[in-house]
């Protein structure tokens, strides 16, 4: 297909069907705005494979098929599931802790015991709970609460005169 067929068709496909897809946006996202950006994403991804997708027929399936998984992996994205809100926070971010003191948390994470590391660093830096932290370990929940509060200690012990 010579390259200014390919545009015509295209063309004459998506004048002839945009209304159609664009409700079917609206009835993906429920948003206007969000509904338009999606069809131009689906449209922009229809027109790569067209050549292909004409030959085959199928062209409002294949851009249907674009828009809902387009639609899935926007509502992925982590700004999507950020929300607006009036209340702000009476402190900023809390400020990122020095090198030098991270070089030193991670030198001592080292000199624990490798069980007692894994727990420490599941348990406080990932924040996982101590049944997920046993189940991801395959040991006792007794067992994590014992590690945990050895490491912790062992930790302090060893950071405690770099305060």
């Amino acid at each position: 297909m010579r390259g200014t067929d390919r545009d015509a068709d295209f063309s004459e496909f998506v004048a002839a069907r945009q209304a159609h897809l664009r409700r079917i946006a609206y009835a993906l996202c429920g948003d206007w705005h969000k509904a338009d950006d999606l069809l131009q994403t689906s449209l922009t991804k229809l027109y790569v494979a067209w050549p292909r997708i004409r030959q085959q027929g199928g062209e409002e399936a294949y851009c249907r098929q674009i828009m809902v998984r387009a639609n899935i992996d926007e509502s992925r994205r982590p700004w999507r599931r950020e929300r607006p809100t009036e209340d702000l926070p009476d402190h900023g971010a809390p400020q990122p802790t020095p090198v030098e003191e991270r070089s030193a948390l991670f030198d001592a994470l080292q000199g624990l015991p490798e069980q007692q590391r894994k727990v420490v660093v599941l348990r406080h830096w990932l924040g996982l709970s101590v049944r997920e932290t046993a189940t991801e370990l395959g040991i006792n929940e007794g067992t994590v609460k014992s590690h945990s509060s050895r490491g912790l200690a062992a930790l302090e012990a060893v950071l405690a005169p770099h305060r």
